[in-house]
C-alpha cells in the first residue's frame, strides 16, 4: 500500500493504493492498482474513528474529488474517517476506456478482461482493503449512490461479516419485480419532471423546438466530431433527476444559438456544453 498525505484548511486527505487480484478468484495472478482516498476532519486526524466507505453510482464514474466540507461529505466528518472509493475500472484504479483496452486485439479478448469490473470483483476489493486498512475483526460502514447501492447489495450478500451498516441511497434492486414494470414507473416520472422544468422555464419550449428543428433539418457535429441528433439531444433530461438539473439544462440552453457566417447556427459554446454534459 503507498501513501500520501494534503492538507486543507478543513480536510485532510489521505491518499492510498492498494494491490489487488484482477480476478479475485486467482488471487495469485495479475494484480491492479485500487485507488481509495481518505478524508478525516483536521482535528479528528488522530481519533480512532469508525470508518465509512463510499460507493460512487455510475457504474464507470470515480469518487468524488473532495473541494471543500458539503453536502453528506460535511455531516459524514463529524464522526467517521470517510474513504472515497474509486471503483475499479475508474479513476485511479485501474481505468477503462478506448485507450486502455486498445492493448487486447480482439473483442473476446477484451470482453473477457471486462468481466473482472463488475460488482462482485469491486466488493472484493473492498474486503481485501477493509483488512489491510483496520484488520480482519474489525469492521466497517458503507455509503452507497445509485450503482453503489447495488454494489452495497453485493457485500451484504457475500461478504456480510466485514459490514458494520448499509446506507443506500439509490440503486436498491427489485426482488419481485420485472425491469418493464421499473421502466413504465420511469416514463411517468419523465413527463411529469419535463413538466415541471416547463413550468419553470416556459421560454424554453420555443428554444427547445427551434434547437431539435435545427438538428433535425442539417447535420451537426460536436467538437469531437459526433453527430448530434434529436434524440441524442433529448439526453440532457437525464440531469432532471438532480437537484440542480433543471437550471443545468435552462442556462446551457439560454446560448444555444447566435448569429454566424450563414445566419442563425447553433453555437460553439453550447455544443461544447452538451459534450460535456
Amino acid at each position: 500500500m503507498r501513501v500520501c498525505v494534503h492538507r486543507l484548511p478543513d480536510m485532510v486527505l489521505i491518499d492510498h493504493e492498494f494491490n489487488v487480484p484482477l480476478d479475485h478468484t486467482r488471487p495469485n495472478g495479475e494484480k491492479i492498482s485500487v485507488f481509495g482516498r481518505e478524508v478525516v476532519a483536521p482535528d479528528k486526524e488522530k481519533h480512532d474513528l469508525p470508518w465509512l466507505v463510499f460507493f460512487q453510482g455510475g457504474p464507470g464514474m470515480p469518487a468524488p474529488r473532495p473541494e471543500d466540507r458539503k453536502g453528506w461529505l460535511k455531516r459524514a466528518l463529524q464522526e467517521y474517517r470517510v474513504l472515497l472509493l474509486d471503483q475499479r475500472g475508474t479513476g485511479r484504479s485501474a481505468p477503462i476506456n478506448y485507450q486502455t483496452l486498445t492493448r487486447f486485439v480482439t473483442p473476446r479478448e477484451q470482453a473477457d478482461y471486462l468481466k473482472n469490473f463488475r460488482a462482485a470483483s469491486i466488493v472484493g476489493d473492498a474486503e481485501l482493503i477493509r483488512r489491510e486498512l483496520i484488520g480482519e475483526e474489525n469492521r466497517w460502514s458503507v455509503l452507497g449512490q445509485s450503482y453503489g447501492g447495488f454494489c452495497i447489495t453485493h457485500y451484504l450478500s457475500a461478504a456480510p461479516d466485514g459490514l458494520k451498516e448499509a446506507i443506500i441511497t439509490g440503486g436498491l434492486p427489485p426482488l419481485n419485480r420485472a425491469p418493464d414494470e421499473v421502466y413504465c414507473a420511469t416514463y411517468r416520472r419523465v413527463i411529469d419532471k419535463n413538466r415541471l422544468y416547463y413550468e419553470r422555464y416556459p421560454d424554453d419550449v420555443g428554444r427547445v423546438r427551434e434547437i431539435v428543428d435545427h438538428l433535425t433539418s442539417r447535420e451537426v457535429s460536436l467538437p469531437s466530431g459526433d453527430r448530434v441528433s434529436p434524440r441524442r439531444f433529448q439526453q440532457l433530461g437525464i440531469a432532471f433527476g438532480m437537484s440542480y438539473g433543471f437550471e443545468r439544462v435552462h442556462y446551457l440552453l439560454e446560448y444555444a444559438f447566435l448569429r454566424g457566417a450563414a445566419g442563425r447556427e447553433i453555437s460553439y459554446a453550447f455544443l461544447r456544453g452538451f459534450e460535456n454534459s
